[in-house]
């Protein structure tokens, strides 16, 4: 059994934040209601191209919204309203990634839908929050990128300011972001019988990426900067280095690995070297180091480098896009899964990263724009908090 079985959550949602985060839950089990706003014809997402799935579907969107069902509704209406209120009856959560003011405008905060549910766990996500003069700002994953620092610090030191190249990465922290906050909140309202409200938003989990070099800044005003190679910024090696017909990733975290890397390349004289003796002075003759294994690396091929490094130091190749998909090792871990769709019977997607009892997830396509609305909008299916649980 699915772990979240028994969980029902609705959610006012669209594009990629809270449409990852209600997915990974959907994936573990949960009942997850998509309402699609039908006076725009649903998740604008469905009409993302190129890659199409009929005439109101396509790849991109399905990439967000696995094992959902979909219900439509115009939530400017008093039916649409009265809808969402039964439906957020039976529900435990209600999430909406909305503008930071909409929320408490069309009364999906907890304070006006505890009138009909008080154990409702309410969960905003929203580009700057709810609370603040940017409340009513639009905003997306690339000017968070922008905005928080993460563009200043990814690319190479003599070269623009570049995004990173996962397509969503800040949406995608976010929506987990907001799951572990709805889980939680969850569990205080089933043992506590009253509901909440539950925030994220987008800026504020990119600047959590930022992580220690958040901290080196806040307590010791130090500003990192790009590092050549994506290196790390105080340990060495900890870089790219390229080979006879490609690249890896070496990380020599300790000095156990350093002393597996000079062993492999033959040149076990580096160890006397004071220059290499410790992490601090590795770091601080680091382009020195970079050209002497450059020389020894650039000798051979990626595929005998990685023969003889390969689970004696952390060591990867670097991808391409299509090499990283195509790789065997995913067919071993069953990471890649083929799902049913109308428009195409054996679509290939991405496996949930969560394993139960060692066991890959079972996943379905989302429904069609809105063939779950009967179902679920239907009085006796939307008034009946446990009928269908």
């Amino acid at each position: 059994m699915k772990p979240l079985k028994g969980v029902r959550i609705v959610s006012v949602e669209q594009f990629g934040a809270a449409p990852y985060g209600t997915m990974l839950l959907a994936d573990l089990g949960a009942e997850v209601i998509k309402i699609e706003n039908a006076a725009i014809g649903g998740d604008p997402s469905r009409k993302t191209g190129p890659y199409m799935l009929g005439s109101n579907d396509s790849e991109y969107f399905q990439a967000f919204n696995i094992n959902k069902k979909s219900v439509s509704v115009d939530l400017r209406t008093d039916e649409g309203k009265a809808a969402l209120r039964k439906l957020a009856a039976g529900a435990d959560a209600l999430v909406n990634n909305l503008r930071g003011d909409l929320p408490g405008k069309m009364g999906l905060d907890y304070k006006t839908m505890a009138e009909v549910n008080p154990a409702l766990v309410c969960v905003h996500v929203s580009a700057y929050g709810r609370d603040n003069p940017r409340a009513s700002w639009p905003g997306y994953d690339y000017l968070m990128q922008a905005e928080s620092g993460l563009m200043h610090l990814t690319g190479e030191p003599d070269g623009p300011p570049s995004r990173l190249g996962a397509p969503s990465i800040i949406d995608q922290t976010t929506g987990l972001t907001a799951a572990v906050g709805l889980l939680s909140a969850i569990i205080q309202a089933r043992a506590t019988g009253k509901g909440c409200d539950v925030d994220t938003c987008l800026l504020d989990v990119a600047l959590h990426q930022l992580g220690y070099v958040a901290t080196w800044y806040l307590n010791e005003g130090h500003v990192s900067t790009r590092q050549p190679r994506s290196a790390h910024y105080s340990v060495s090696p900890v870089q790219t280095f390229p080979t006879a017909d490609g690249w890896l990733f070496i990380m020599c975290m300790t000095d156990k690995f350093w002393c597996e890397l000079i062993s492999a390349i033959g040149r076990t004289d580096l160890a006397s070297d004071p220059r290499f003796a410790t992490q601090a002075t590795r770091q601080a003759n680091r382009d020195v180091l970079t050209g002497i294994i450059d020389s020894e690396l650039k000798r051979q091929s990626n595929a005998y480098w990685l023969g003889k490094l390969n689970g004696v130091l952390p060591v990867a190749p670097v991808l391409d896009l299509a090499q990283a998909l195509d790789s065997p090792f995913l067919q071993t871990t069953d990471m890649i899964h083929t799902i049913s769709h109308p428009a195409k019977p054996a679509m290939r997607v991405l496996a949930n990263p969560i394993k139960i009892d060692g066991q890959r997830l079972d996943q379905a396509a989302c429904s069609p724009y809105g063939a779950d609305t009967a179902a679920y909008v239907g009085e006796a299916r939307a008034t009946e908090r446990t009928g269908s649980r």
